[in-house]
């Protein structure tokens, strides 16, 4: 061969060199285009590799939501170190399971958490997002994204041939689109934290970048090493918000009860944020004379603490109820509750007891929001009552404010979880809910059109409570009222007063019994109470007798010995109906007595 010969070989070798050259620079001039802070991965150092791994923290796990978690994933892969990207997650592991190494002869059926891909890659068909998948049995052996599983090891397939596309794609049809887009490189390595087997990421390139190498593999596990820990760090805090909003509903009243004159909603809004869960509860109880107690609280904080003191405290409040005192009454003693706790907790309340007889309500606040009044035209605003030192502040004492509501008319008590916001003034914010609530009626207070209005909307960060109590058309012939004489003839004017009613009612069979409780709950008010006041007899789930005096001291039942000619009206009145109690008022008490209606 000759020197001229050879001269030009070399400059065609240079000039393919050359053309080669630039192809790939054009080719990493893309991908350079495409990658985080204008570098392709393919041509950093190892330290611009590691610095690349270090940007990783800061960019994945910025929230504790796992499926953010894994997009974040995705997303900080693609362009930078692949074109295509795509998490799946073991089922077991979104319903708050641990994850595991999982050796069996199948694979466990896992879900599409997140994919992302360039703009070239769009036309691939990967599994939806959201997508619950199960292989079937004779393509377990032959998938590599299974046999990754399967080992706990990466799996690379540095340039694909045609029959490693139906190995790699869920379908027939979505490997045929990754054959036609140009797919010839593909990286699957399994996410694993603690030991434990949490999923899988894959990886692939198209057209205009180089295949996948073992330095990539190695980058690869260290990248899905440390997003295993943040995706397993979701799950904890994920699984322990499900057991906190668990608790929390089974802190809740089931059921409300039957409310005499009242249409009661309630509903529970929880947090779209996590840490919204806390202790915010209300309760709904059947009083003596088919009066109603509502109540609403909101224990300060939140998580597992918030919602133990929410139940604690819910416990403390329903005794107290039972017990039929005033509501000023109630939130004091509620208050030496709160200060009794070791955690020291902090908790607001509203106390309301609803009368049907006169259609009125007393309440008492305990540094809670005020309660909004919708009367039957539509009008909204709030009621005026006292606000009182939040409950384990140890401020006493309460101030109770009477209400009337007209017919249709609605009471609101809710939590502070509809109306707070970080950026505006709890005044504004009240202000809105006013304007939300003007013109809803009971059917939209009762379908949540309220909860959807209010001020905080889809952005609420923290759980809400909405308890809305409606006042029914009245039905005065199932109460009747009557003024006893103060004198030795009153029970014989009860008697017959209960007698006669009875008869009206259709309830003859009852008069007997309803005959001896009446005489002894006037004998005592004679006897005890300076004479009787009101009997009043209601007929709604049951039968109620109650006759009120102004004696200060509340009946007990007495034990009587053999010789002793009284001491027995009470005992009589605890075997024959089914309950019987008093409660104090601002003039005296009421001694009551419940019997069950005929089936």
């Amino acid at each position: 061969m000759n020197d001229g010969s050879r001269r030009r070989r070399l400059t065609s070798r240079a000039s393919a060199g050359r053309h080669a050259t630039g192809h790939r620079s054009a080719a990493a001039r893309g991908r350079i285009g495409r990658s985080d802070g204008g570098v392709s991965l393919d041509r950093l150092s190892t330290r611009g590799r590691l610095a690349w791994l270090n940007s990783a923290s800061s960019r994945i796990g910025t929230t504790l939501d796992l499926e953010r978690t894994a997009q974040e994933l995705a997303e900080f892969t693609v362009p930078g170190f692949a074109d295509g990207a795509a998490v799946d997650i073991l089922e077991s592991v979104l319903r708050g399971g641990e994850g595991s190494r999982w050796t069996g002869t199948g694979v466990p059926s896992m879900r599409a958490i997140a994919v992302c891909a360039v703009e070239e890659l769009s036309t691939l068909e990967p599994t939806p997002v959201g997508e619950t998948f199960v292989r079937a049995e004779e393509q377990h052996e032959t998938l590599l994204h299974e046999y990754c599983l399967r080992q706990g090891r990466p799996v690379l397939v540095s340039r694909m041939r045609n029959d490693d596309f139906i190995r790699v794609a869920p379908t027939k049809s979505a490997a045929a689109k990754m054959r036609a887009a140009g797919v010839h490189s593909y990286l699957a390595v399994p996410l694993i934290a603690r030991g434990l087997l949490l999923g899988s990421a894959d990886f692939v390139r198209g057209p205009g970048t180089p295949p996948f190498s073992s330095t990539d593999v190695a980058l690869a596990e260290q990248l899905a090493s440390q997003a295993a820990v943040f995706i397993d760090n979701a799950r904890l805090y994920g699984r322990e918000h499900e057991h906190v909003v668990s608790l929390q509903r089974s802190l809740l009243p089931r059921a409300t009860p039957v409310t005499p004159g009242l249409r009661v909603h309630a509903e529970y809004a929880p947090a779209t944020a996590h840490h919204g869960v806390g202790g915010d509860w209300y309760d709904v109880m059947a009083l003596p004379s088919g009066r109603t107690a509502l109540m609403v609280g909101d224990v300060m904080g939140h998580g597992l603490p918030a919602a133990a003191t929410m139940g604690r405290l819910r416990a403390v409040a329903r005794t107290l109820m039972t017990l039929d005192m005033a509501p000023e009454r109630v939130l004091a003693r509620l208050d030496l509750a709160t200060r009794d706790l070791e955690d020291e907790q902090v908790a607001t309340c509203l106390y309301a007891v609803y009368d049907p007889v006169d259609a009125t309500y007393t309440l008492a606040s305990a540094g809670h929001l005020p309660p909004l009044l919708i009367d039957g035209e539509g009008t909204a605003d709030f009621v005026d009552v006292p606000t009182g030192a939040p409950l384990g502040a140890g401020v006493i004492p309460y101030d109770p404010v009477r209400l009337r509501v007209p017919e249709r008319g609605s009471l609101v008590m809710y939590t502070d979880g509809l109306v707070k916001s970080r950026h505006a003034d709890i005044d504004l914010q009240l202000d809105l809910l006013r304007a939300a609530a003007r013109g809803l009626g009971p059917e939209a207070l009762e379908g949540g059109v309220l909860v959807e209005r209010a001020p905080a909307g889809t952005a609420r960060f923290d759980e809400a409570v909405l308890l809305s109590a409606t006042t029914a058309p009245s039905t005065p012939a199932d109460l009747r009222v009557w003024q006893l004489p103060r004198e030795g003839r009153a029970a014989s004017v009860a008697r017959g007063l209960v007698t006669d009613q009875l008869a009206a009612w259709d309830l003859a069979e009852l008069a007997d019994v309803c005959e001896l409780v009446v005489s002894e709950l006037v004998g005592n008010a004679l006897r005890y109470g300076n004479g009787p006041g009101e009997l009043r007899i209601l007929r709604g789930e049951r039968l109620v007798v109650e006759v009120s005096d102004t004696g200060p001291d509340l009946p007990q039942i007495q034990h009587a010995d053999l010789s002793d000619e009284g001491g027995r009206g009470l005992q009589l009145i605890n075997m024959l109906c089914r309950r019987w109690g008093s409660c104090r008022t601002v003039a005296g008490k009421v001694v009551w007595a419940e019997q069950n209606l005929p089936s």
